[in-house]
């Protein structure tokens, strides 16, 4: 995977932290990038110089010990593994999601389809129509960020969000599509929700998908959603 060094940018964000930002307008192959680069320092560096990556949309928070490393050596880092064309991702999983659109699992599903002038069932085809790529988890453990929504089902935030939202429920906001992992506030449009659960802190990995993964929404009956969770 080729990077441009001009398109990159690479500076400190806080005494601890570095920050390297790739194009801002390059969309998906900003993210590869962004993953690719995380995949090397992850494998190769972080147990001897970085304590912990925080990977974006196009952009990776690099977090390391001051009292080892500075800025400037870790930097030299990066600029060194750019300096290479960064490996493709190793082959990343397959998710089926299983998602009751709709009704009670989804109240904003009417909502959505009257902002985008489309009905109900046209909002679920295009949502459900798309496999997406996990580009970054964040805002609760376990969340993902999911790249490649149709653009014509993208509607605003709530303008006041709500106290709280179902473990499960799939969301928009704006051109992203996601899944509240845990049971939280949040200010995304509802409009569905999935019998599997993203996010279980007693495993060894808990977070159903990372990064680099894809994922698929399949629309099921209300029915097939309570004899999933049996």
């Amino acid at each position: 995977m080729a990077t441009n060094p001009t398109d990159i940018e690479v500076f400190p964000a806080s005494d601890s932290t570095l920050l390297v930002r790739f194009d801002r307008h390059g969309g998906p192959e900003a993210n590869e990038q962004v993953l690719a680069l995380a995949w090397q320092l992850q494998h190769q560096e972080r147990s001897r110089r970085i304590l912990n990556l925080h990977p974006a949309y196009e952009s990776l928070l690099i977090r390391f010990d001051p009292l080892v490393q500075s800025h400037a050596e870790i930097e030299a880092l990066v600029r060194k593994r750019l300096q290479v064309t960064l490996p493709d991702l190793p082959e990343r999983k397959q998710l089926d999601v299983p998602v009751c659109y709709g009704g009670a699992f989804g109240p904003d599903l009417e909502e959505v389809a009257r902002l985008t002038q489309l009905i109900p069932a046209q909002v679920v085809e295009l949502h459900s129509s798309v496999n997406y790529r996990v580009c970054f988890l964040g805002f609760a453990p376990g969340f993902p960020y999911l790249g490649g929504m149709d653009r014509r089902i993208a509607v605003p935030r709530l303008d006041s969000p709500r106290k709280k939202v179902a473990p499960g429920t799939v969301a928009i906001a704006d051109e992203q599509t996601g899944i509240y992992p845990v049971s939280s506030p949040g200010g995304w449009r509802l409009i569905g929700r999935t019998p599997l659960k993203l996010f279980t802190p007693d495993e060894p990995s808990p977070a159903l998908v990372l990064p680099g993964d894809r994922l698929r929404f399949r629309p099921i009956a209300p029915d097939d959603y309570g004899r999933a969770l049996r």
